[in-house]
This record gives C-alpha cells, structure tokens and sequence, in this order.
C-alpha cells in the first residue's frame, strides 16, 4: 500500500467544519464517530498488541481511552 504525502502535517489550508451538537441519532455526529473512533481503535489495539508493534500499543490504547471518554462526557452532559 502506498501513500502520497504533500507538505507538512497540519499545514492543511483546508478547515473542516465542525458538525452540530445536537445531531439526531444515526446522522454520524460527533457522538457516534467518537463511539465508532474507540471500537475501531481498540481492535487496532489488540492487532498491534498480538504482532508486538511496539509504541503503536501505547498509542492506540490512549486514543481509545480518549474517545470512550469523550463519549462518556457527552453523555453525562446530554443527562443534565
């Protein structure tokens, strides 16, 4: 598999919008991406864990906590 790289992470001049708080379910909101983000991660995770991939581990790992805790803040704040 190859990829094409051009220019320097995060010199993106291209924005992207955030999308809104309130998406209804099934819309693919930030809810539902953060959710589908910490699953997919965490299969990662296991993958790199089995094939010794050293630091991907670690990494993979805290970007799946981070997203199950987003998750869990939204819905706390969803509660209130």
């Amino acid at each position: 598999m190859t990829k094409t790289f051009r220019g320097r992470p995060g010199s993106s001049s291209r924005r992207i919008s955030a999308a809104p708080i309130n998406d209804p379910p099934g819309e693919g909101g930030p809810d539902e991406a953060a959710s589908f983000i910490a699953e997919t991660v965490a299969a990662l995770a296991l993958l790199a864990r089995r094939h010794e991939l050293g630091v991907l581990v670690p990494l993979l790992e805290m970007t799946q906590l981070e997203a199950e805790e987003r998750v869990r803040l939204r819905s706390k704040r969803k509660l209130s």
